[in-house]
């Protein structure tokens, strides 16, 4: 099926990131405005951070909204003012999902469904962020982007965030469709680096904020989990290749790194990297890990996956991207971030 050409202008887009406040649509703005693209930002900071885009306010070419992308009034402007929609705002990090699973559901799928519509009546392109989790439980490593689906049970909320992401995903592709919308999906795995917080639950950065503060770095379950993790300005750049290719519309495309390694050897490597960039002595990084039981960090019956890794062959063919940065230089920018804060509030 080819989508209709619906831009409404030849000169460079002038785009709306919703969710643009938060680690991931923070680093798009900036590269976007770095492009001479005109950015809009709504944002309603629940997980997002005003933080990460001050330094945008003073941009000739920069707005930003606080407010919830299901505030009809307030998204038909925005909405009607733009071109490309970058939608990334959503319920994010395990331990959110956890606790707060109406939330999860709700923000997620009543979200995506208000961006849908209103960008429809302007017949605005959007470019819908998924995730890895839609994968559950499925063990065909790497996982193809037209792989089977296996979730756990309904009783146990660990899988609500995936099934809210995968109805969005169904949301997408049938307004492209049945209405013409044109709509790329991109699954994020791990993206991680400077700006995230380890508040809901993101390894690196709670690995990292441990090790400074001198804490044993918690690890789940017995460590032997793998992921694979991207640096988030390798994730933009893959973003921004897809929404400038026509051939993207209508399909879904994997993000990520292809390196795996344990959660047990990621946090071994966070400690010995921050004791190298501090100067200090080496030391042995098994004597600061503390295993801890998935009943004792979230609840009874949690179900996580051993490995999640991406098969990126098929956004590669389409835009030749690759991801660029590896776990090292990943650590190091995130370890760099946390010891100049540091040094701020010293």
């Amino acid at each position: 099926m080819t989508a209709p050409a619906f831009s409404r202008t030849k000169s460079l887009p002038r785009v709306l990131i919703t969710g643009g406040a938060g680690f991931i649509g923070s680093h798009l703005a900036e590269a976007l405005l770095t492009r001479g693209y005109h950015v809009t930002v709504i944002d309603d900071l629940s997980t997002g951070r005003f933080e990460n885009i001050a330094p945008l306010t003073a941009h000739p070419s920069f707005r930003f909204a606080i407010d919830s992308i299901t505030n009809e009034v307030v998204m038909d402007r925005l909405v009607s003012e733009c071109d490309l929609i970058f939608h990334l705002a959503a319920a994010v990090g395990v331990m959110l999902i956890v606790e707060h699973p109406v939330h999860t559901i709700e923000a997620n799928i009543m979200g995506t469904e208000a961006v849908l519509r209103t960008a429809l009546r302007y017949r605005t392109k959007v470019m819908l962020a998924s995730t890895s989790e839609v994968y559950g439980k499925g063990n065909a490593i790497p996982f193809r982007e037209d792989d089977d689906v296996v979730l756990g049970p309904t009783a146990r909320s660990r899988w609500a965030y995936a099934a809210s992401k995968m109805v969005d995903e169904f949301l997408g592709l049938a307004y492209y469709r049945e209405k013409g919308l044109p709509v790329v999906i991109f699954r994020l795995f791990n993206t991680v680096g400077p700006r995230q917080t380890g508040r809901y639950g993101m390894v690196v950065p709670r690995f990292v904020d441990k090790a400074l503060q001198g804490e044993k770095l918690p690890v789940y379950g017995d460590g032997k989990q793998s992921r694979c993790f991207l640096h988030v300005a390798d994730a933009v750049q893959a973003i921004l290749s897809l929404s400038e290719e026509p051939e993207a519309v209508g399909q879904v495309f994997n993000i990520g790194s292809t390196n795996e390694i344990t959660i047990y050897d990621l946090a071994c490597k966070v400690v010995s990297m921050l004791a190298k960039m501090q100067g200090e002595a080496e030391i042995d990084p098994t004597s600061r890990i503390d295993f801890v039981p998935y009943e004792q960090a979230y609840a009874t019956g949690f179900e996580d996956m051993r490995r999640r890794v991406p098969d990126i062959s098929k956004i590669h063919a389409l835009t030749g991207w690759r991801p660029q940065r590896d776990l090292d230089t990943i650590l190091q920018d995130v370890i760099a971030e946390k010891l100049a804060l540091k040094e701020q509030t010293a």
